[in-house]
């Protein structure tokens, strides 16, 4: 009797994995414009953009940093690979 084959198959398509990638890796770059920018220096189309305000959107920051990191991880996840052998 053969064995079945234990050929290991990707948890996702590769498209994801770089979807994933690409996206921690610009929510790590707006992660840190919302930690080194004022208000009044993001870009207009950022949320917290407002002219003339001195303050720093740190909440924002650290919401586009854990994102991006949960993505990395999600990223991380989905390059991995598992056994094609059947249960049972």
């Amino acid at each position: 009797m053969a064995s079945p084959s234990t050929t290991p198959v990707r948890n996702a398509p590769m498209a994801a994995t770089i979807t994933l990638s690409v996206l921690g890796v610009v929510l790590l770059i707006v992660a840190v414009v919302y930690f080194t920018q004022t208000a009044s220096a993001l870009p207009s189309f950022f949320p917290g953009h407002t002219a003339g305000s001195a303050h720093h959107h740190v909440t924002h920051g650290f919401a586009a940093l854990i994102v991006g990191l949960l993505s990395f991880a999600g990223a991380w996840f989905s390059s991995g690979t598992r056994s094609a052998t059947p249960r049972g």
